[in-house]
Order: C-alpha cells, then structure tokens, then sequence
C-alpha cells in the first residue's frame, strides 16, 4: 500500500513540474528579449524603446569586469558578471524617458555609463 501512495505522488510531482516547464516555456515566448551588454563606461544600446504594458526580458552580459544595472524608476536592479547572464523580467506601468546606469563604480568615466529607457503607449 505504501509503495502504491509512494509512486502516485511520485507521478503527480512529476507531472506539476512538467505543468510547471511547458507553462514557463509558453509564457516566455511572447516576451521581447533585450540583449544588452556593458564593457567599460557603456552598454550596447544607449535608447531602449518598449511598449506600456508589454512584459518584458533584459539580458543583461558584462564583457570586461563587474558592472550594475539600475533602473530606479521601475525598482529594476542587477549585478552584471563576467561570464553570466543576468535576466531581468518586468512590465513597463508608466510612458516617458527613463535612464538607466551602472551603479558599480567601473573607473574613471564610469558616471558616464548610462541610457534611456522610453516608454510608449
């Protein structure tokens, strides 16, 4: 009897965690992914340009050193590690002209490490 319990719920974590995969899968498909990398005192898009309401995935890939990435007006921030991917997911709520920065100090010139976010309906 133990073992007939033991292997149902086996078989119902299982197919949770399948639920669980295909549902992640096919949500993530209909998201915008913006790659972004960051070297030096910048990142490879100086403009992003996204839609109110639309999810959103910002990859994020540092080429040289550690770096940050803050984007205060939406409470999005991340560390940007050499040899990692950092993923951020957020919808914009708001339109207008947002900057971004990294906000770990890089070297002279770093104040300059910066973009803008515009927001549109």
């Amino acid at each position: 009897m133990h073992s007939v319990l033991l292997s149902r719920l086996r078989t119902v974590v299982v197919l949770a965690c399948f639920v669980a995969v295909t549902t992640v899968k096919v949500m993530a498909v209909d998201e915008p992914v913006i790659h972004l990398t960051a070297k030096k005192f910048e990142y490879s898009l100086r403009t992003i340009t996204l839609k109110k309401g639309v999810p959103v995935v910002i990859e994020l890939t540092a080429l040289d050193r550690l770096h940050g990435f803050n984007l205060p007006d939406f409470g999005v921030r991340t560390d940007v590690v050499p040899g990692k991917v950092a993923r951020i997911r957020f919808t914009p709520d708001k339109t207008g002209e947002f900057v971004y920065f990294c906000d770990l100090f890089c070297g002279e010139g770093h104040e300059l490490m910066s973009g803008v976010l515009t927001v549109k309906d």
